[in-house]
């Protein structure tokens, strides 16, 4: 049975939902509690990149906010219904999301949530290093997750990659952000640095990577970040008194 979204739950979604990443930097979305729900609406008054007339950009950024959402709702012990577009007549309102019935969080959902709360690893040169596989692997897995698919990109360095979606509709776009925000996550969880392109360049040959009707959303770069300044100290000190033994 569904719940009410209401007084903390509520506060504590909504406050949720702004913490995901923007495109440009720009959170383009306002939130309203109604009828026992919390609807994600678009404001396309924040967000006028040039070349995106039809708002895919917006889009991708709003659906980010939607995975922090049902994080959050995870986090209180329910379950999170999502509707996409679920209002014809007022286009601008982009999702609508109700607490479901009693949700039993998992320890995923427990990093990832926890992963909202923090920095995104920096970004780092050319010259860095590659994710291993089986990083870049559960990687994958998240945008499976969410409806969207990760492609690997042949190349040295960083591990360059394209997460595509099945057609290019607005509801589309809000997948490919919610894919986005969580390969996002998941990479601050293993330390994983990475930038992102939603306007997507032409790389030669890249069609021949994807299957017919995927569409190329948003290009990546991942990095491994280096370790934390403290684990190096903690190892440079256990090093010492090796030496000095």
């Amino acid at each position: 049975m569904s719940a009410s979204v209401t007084g903390h739950s509520a506060e504590r979604l909504v406050v949720a939902g702004t913490i995901g990443p923007a495109i440009h930097d720009v959170h383009a979305w306002r939130f309203k509690v109604v009828s026992g729900a919390i609807e994600v609406h678009a404001d396309p008054a924040r967000f006028q990149a040039p070349h995106d007339p039809a708002g895919r950009g917006l889009h991708l950024s709003c659906g980010a906010a939607l995975v922090n959402l049902r994080l959050a709702a995870a986090l209180l012990g329910r379950g999170a219904v999502v509707r996409l577009l679920p209002d014809p007549s007022r286009p601008t309102v982009l999702a609508a999301v109700r607490l479901a019935g009693r949700h039993r969080v998992s320890r995923s959902e427990r990093l990832l949530y926890a992963a909202t709360l923090r920095p995104f690893p920096p970004r780092m040169t050319a010259a860095g290093d590659a994710p291993p596989l089986p990083v870049v692997n559960e990687l994958a897995e998240a945008a499976r997750l969410e409806g969207a698919t990760l492609h690997r990109l042949p190349g040295e360095g960083v591990q360059k990659a394209v997460l595509t979606t099945r057609g290019n509709s607005p509801a589309e776009w809000l997948r490919a952000g919610q894919a986005l925000q969580r390969v996002l996550l998941a990479g601050t969880i293993r330390s994983v640095a990475t930038s992102f392109l939603y306007e997507l360049v032409d790389v030669p040959g890249i069609g021949r990577l994807f299957e017919a009707g995927d569409v190329p959303q948003v290009m990546l770069e991942l990095c491994q970040a280096p370790r934390p300044l403290a684990v190096d100290r903690q190892h440079e000190g256990q090093r010492h008194r090796e030496r000095v033994g």
